[in-house]
């Protein structure tokens, strides 16, 4: 998809209780989203998955009659990963009307908290933006919704503890990053982590597009000899990261990745399971097929004489699609209750956003719970890790140093 080609899908949509919650009273009004996405850029990996499933789960809900009775037209803009083509893509999003924004990408979300408070349109930036924002007070129209960069630091320190037996004085951890603001974002949860947990902490920065890391690797395996990796990277440049740390001989059952190097596709693109044996991933939606909500969706492309979406089998990134679009669903669900006439605004689908709880599709979704102050609801994620050559899930929903990260929340400016 080039530049500035949009998707235009007229799509009626529902879910929980609205299924079939068609209000009779209230005539039809058509509701506009705008998504951004990646399917030739730098992180085409990720919105080549991602954006199909978000897709394949407002038609589902289209197909069951939808939200209260009103139309959802998704307008999805590839940016390639690029922040000026980002904001061409608010400026037509907002054009075309648009009361929610899926963004796509850290320096694009930073690039566009302004405009969104500005314009009274909520933006969703799920594992990637300002951290920040999870503060709602600070940032009013800027909802992470997902485990954001400080979550999953102190995620991946909680991990690390465990993995090395409960205690992690004296121990040094290596911090691989992608040299960009998204790569940055975590360092003073890991700062502040090092001092209370009594471990030493080295930075190794990857600069981009992150294909080569041999100096970091090697650094990190034979002169810092490190005891465990936590890597933050993007594209493929988690993919050698895997490589590179297995060949300079560092164990791959200590190292895990944050949410954007922790896919199927980054393993396979490593070299298979098979090559990836004992590394870790975080998560902030459910990974693998088995799923009620994407036996549904299976079944729609049944019905319309279709194989099921290739793209499930990337199930840790075509599962986040349906996550992110149940949120942006239930949000004008809530809006609607106010606004049964379906001319909602921006600010409705903000008061929308800040109800969503409860809505856990099966287990794909975390248990959310989303409020004014608390924008990213609550920072829950699972670790999937290569076993015997299959990805198997590690821990259930979990959260840590929650006091850590909230400070930091409060602090945010």
């Amino acid at each position: 998809m080039k530049r500035g080609l949009a998707v235009l899908i007229g799509v009626a949509v529902a879910f929980g209780a609205a299924l079939g919650g068609v209000s009779p009273a209230a005539a039809s009004h058509e509701i506009v989203i705008g998504l951004q996405c990646d399917r030739t850029g730098a992180t085409q990996v990720v919105g080549v998955n991602w954006c199909p499933g978000y897709h394949d789960y407002v038609a589902l809900v289209n197909s069951k009659g939808g939200v209260e009775g009103h139309k959802i037209k998704v307008i999805e803009i590839d940016h390639e990963y690029k922040v000026p083509p980002a904001m061409e893509a608010y400026e037509r999003h907002k054009k075309e009307g648009a009361v929610l924004i899926g963004l796509y990408g850290t320096p694009h979300t930073y690039a566009l908290m302004k405009k969104l408070d500005e314009d009274k349109i909520p933006g969703t930036s799920p594992g990637f933006g300002s951290a920040g924002a999870a503060n709602g007070t600070k940032y009013p129209y800027v909802f992470p919704i997902a485990a954001t960069y400080w979550s999953q630091a102190a995620a991946s320190v909680k991990w690390a503890k465990d993995q090395l037996g409960g205690s992690l004085k004296g121990k040094k951890i290596a911090y691989l990053m992608y040299d960009n603001p998204a790569g940055h974002e975590p360092k003073e949860i890991f700062e502040d982590l090092a001092k209370l947990e009594g471990f030493e902490l080295r930075i190794f920065a990857v600069p981009p597009p992150g294909l080569e890391m041999g100096a970091q690797t090697l650094d990190i395996s034979q002169r810092y000899r490190a005891d465990f990796v936590v890597t933050n990277l993007f594209g493929r440049s988690p993919s050698v990261s895997i490589k590179e740390l297995k060949r300079a001989g560092f164990p791959l059952n200590k190292v895990v990745g944050f949410v954007w190097g922790a896919a199927e596709a980054d393993i396979e693109a490593a070299g298979g399971f098979g090559v990836a044996e004992g590394y870790a991933g975080i998560q902030f939606a459910g990974v693998g097929s088995d799923f009620p909500v994407l036996n549904e969706i299976r079944e729609m492309y049944k019905k319309q004489g279709k194989p099921e979406p290739k793209e499930m089998a990337q199930s840790a990134y075509y599962n986040r699609g349906p996550l992110v679009a149940a949120v942006h669903l239930e949000a004008i669900r809530n809006a609607l209750k106010a606004r049964p006439d379906g001319k909602i605004t921006g600010a409705d689908v903000k008061a929308g956003l800040e109800k969503v709880r409860g809505l856990t599709l099966g287990g794909l979704v975390p248990p959310l719970e989303i409020t004014p102050t608390d924008h990213e609801g609550g920072g829950w994620v699972q670790i999937f890790q290569v076993k015997g050559g299959k990805y198997v899930k590690a821990t259930d929903w979990f959260r840590a140093y929650r006091d850590v990260v909230d400070k930091h929340v409060k602090e945010a400016k």
